[in-house]
């Protein structure tokens, strides 16, 4: 059975939003900077022709990027609405292997590692080991 990703690692997903957000971020200083020029050319009484006709057309394709910039972010934000009500596969439970006697030579020392069946062994005695640890263990750790 197919397994489908999850959103967050969507690219198409995170294409969108990063689209929309620029399409809204560009089309809303498109729109705020042409009818700001307009404002303070109209005001000043310096407005010639372009300023005045064709940033009214400019404005209305910042307005209308605008528009589709945040159409497309809610319609990412719908897309992962419906993504969160569909239905995950259920794993499924694997039980542990039964291990053996023979199992248990290959698997790795608790130890130090060196007796992993790389072929090397340590260095080290281990009847030298067995009564270093039990020298410890017999006598405390001095505190200050």
């Amino acid at each position: 059975m197919p397994t489908r990703p999850r959103l967050v690692r969507s690219i198409p997903f995170w294409a969108l939003v990063v689209a929309s957000l620029a399409t809204a971020a560009f089309g809303a200083w498109l729109l705020l900077d042409k009818l700001g020029v307009m404002t303070t050319t109209l005001t000043d009484g310096t407005a010639t022709g372009v300023e005045v006709y064709v940033g009214q057309s400019v404005a209305v394709v910042g307005g209308i990027l605008l528009g589709a910039g945040v159409l497309g972010l809610l319609l990412a934000l719908a897309v992962a609405a419906i993504a969160m009500l569909r239905p995950y596969a259920p794993v499924d439970v694997v039980e542990p292997l039964e291990s053996t006697a023979d199992d248990a030579v290959d698997a790795p020392a608790a130890g130090h590692g060196y007796e992993r069946g790389l072929g090397y062994t340590s260095a080290i005695p281990t009847a030298d080991l067995d009564a270093r640890d039990d020298a410890a263990v017999a006598t405390p750790a001095t505190t200050r």
